[in-house]
């Protein structure tokens, strides 16, 4: 071996070393074979020095913290990757599953930044995070209506890739551009389209995947049973997807997006009240979506709810006006709430990032112009019978006894979701669901998470978590995949103690299912993380 190769080497065994934390010789061994097996596995150096990063690295905190979206988890205390390695092709995927494996650490696949319990970039045992940053091709094929996209590709990127070869196709996919394409399809995925065309994994008709063994798989050499697990089932639990193939869905030329606000004062909770018959059941080319929080009224003590209702309709403002007034008068939208754009600027426009119609749409795909806005605790309910007049103001009280650093999102379904069962994927939360009801809160204004003012606010949303417990799905109390949340519990030794959460995320048939695929395909459990799909003995 050249004495460059060896120089290197010993960099990264050391690097590797320490920041294991490593106090045995058998766990420097370890290190040093894990590290030898990357290298004899790659063709020259300097390949293997771009791609692999350890907390020696300059680069390697600034690496690992640019894929944080939450940034509650950016703090001394969250426990960081042994080795980051972030591949440019297939087969390097394949020589990091291989080492992974062999030397006996977990793995973690990074693909975008939304993990609400970081649970992809943080572990409390040694692991590797798999970046796939590298990995974001997008292949769009308008004649054929589909795209392929690689797992490293963000929600933005896909957008506005689509918007580059046409303006009247689109793909049901979320509201963040920052959202990455291989974590969201696995977990389900909803948007501004689901009342059209269900969720994105409904619109899933190909992937690329690599299993524990590093053979690389699409859905016919897989078998449905798998390809049905990884369309809302947790992908990461089975394997690693490296791409997935997207149905392109119709979408006009001209849409038109709406935004109006309500206060308690302005008959808020009546709107809010009709709101919760109307929007589920309104023409599938609208969707409706509430932001609302509490706030002082001017300079007093007094404090109000705020109702942000905002949405898009799949038609030009004259129709959708028409529209409104027959369905919905009470919401009082007029011509100048309203704005007709394409599809990819509505996407701009919704993201809540200060964009507006005329923001270049280029913008959609650009990181850096994209603030981090998130550094939160949330928590996902699924409504199924309206909340009454009278529960819906105990709610809004309720809200009061915190300091304004909560936000309820309300987004309707109905529509095309109606169409699917329970059991079409194993994203349950379909016919039924009048809506989702995301809540949170911040601690932008906070140094951290544990500061007395954030603790407080934590504690209130875990009281108020409960005290909607009334007003929510029951048997079980669905909860989103996609919005982990560890508050349910990470307990998998037996099905019993797994079914506490995992029958909230795939309800009880899906989630028998998912464990029988998970058994078949990854019976060593190698593919895990505190919510995975488990394997009992």
């Amino acid at each position: 071996m050249k004495k460059s190769h060896l120089v290197f080497l010993l960099v990264l065994t050391l690097s590797f070393f320490v920041s294991r934390g490593a106090s045995s010789p058998n766990d420097l061994d370890t290190s040093e074979d894990f590290l030898s097996c990357l290298q004899s596995k790659t063709n020259s150096v300097t390949s293997v020095s771009q791609l692999v990063f350890t907390p020696l690295n300059s680069s390697f905190q600034s690496i690992w913290q640019a894929r944080v979206n939450n940034l509650r988890f950016i703090k001394p205390s969250t426990p960081k990757p042994s080795v980051i390695v972030t591949p440019v092709n297939d087969t390097q995927i394949q020589t990091a599953l291989f080492c992974t494996k062999k030397h006996g650490y977990e793995i973690r696949i990074r693909s975008g930044g939304h993990d609400f319990e970081g649970v992809s970039y943080s572990a409390v045992v040694p692991f590797v995070m798999l970046d796939l940053i590298n990995m974001k091709s997008i292949d769009v094929d308008v004649e054929n209506m589909t795209a392929w996209v690689q797992a490293g590709a963000l929600l933005g990127e896909l957008y506005y890739s689509i918007s580059q070869k046409t303006n009247t196709l689109y793909f049901p996919a979320g509201v963040c551009p920052t959202v990455g394409v291989g974590g969201y399809m696995g977990g389900g995925g909803y948007g501004n389209l689901v009342r059209k065309y269900g969720t994105a994994a409904d619109n899933v008709v190909d992937v690329r995947f690599m299993d524990v063994n590093g053979n690389i798989l699409d859905r016919k050499s897989m078998g449905e049973d798998l390809f049905w697990a990884l369309r809302g089932g947790g992908a990461s639990s089975f394997g690693i997807v490296l791409a997935w193939k997207l149905g392109l869905v119709p979408v006009p030329e001209i849409v038109t997006v709406f935004r109006v606000t309500k206060t308690l004062e302005e008959n808020g909770t009546d709107i809010f009240y009709k709101y919760q018959y109307v929007a589920p059941s309104m023409d599938r080319d609208l969707i409706i979506r509430v932001q609302i929080f509490s706030e002082f009224i001017g300079n007093t003590t007094n404090k109000t709810i705020r109702m942000f209702f905002e949405g898009v309709y799949l038609g030009k403002t004259d129709t959708f006006l028409q529209l409104l007034d027959k369905n919905f008068p009470e919401l009082n939208v007029r011509r100048e709430n309203c704005e007709e754009m394409s599809m990819v600027q509505s996407s701009l426009v919704l993201a809540d990032q200060g964009f507006t119609s005329s923001t270049p749409t280029e913008a959609i795909a650009n990181q850096s112009a994209i603030k981090k806005l998130w550094n939160y605790k949330a928590k996902l309910d699924y409504v199924r019978t309206p909340i009454p007049k009278s529960e819906l103001i105990k709610i809004w009280r309720k809200m009061f006894e915190n300091d304004g650093s909560e936000l309820l999102m309300v987004y309707a379904f109905g529509g095309k979701m109606e169409e699917y069962s329970d059991t079409a994927t194993p994203y349950p939360h379909r016919a039924g669901v009048l809506y989702q009801l995301f809540k949170t809160v911040r601690f932008n204004d906070q140094t951290s998470d544990t500061t007395p003012a954030s603790l407080r606010r934590l504690a209130w949303l875990q009281g108020f978590d409960t005290f909607l417990e009334p007003y929510v799905s029951k048997n079980p109390r669905e909860a989103y995949l996609n919005y982990l949340d560890l508050d349910l519990g990470v307990g998998s030794e037996t099905y019993e103690e797994a079914s506490i959460w995992g029958e909230r995320y795939w309800k009880k048939e899906n989630f028998k299912k998912l464990i029988r695929i998970k058994a078949q395909v990854d019976p060593q459990n190698f593919f895990r993380h505190p919510q995975s799909i488990p394997v009992f003995n």
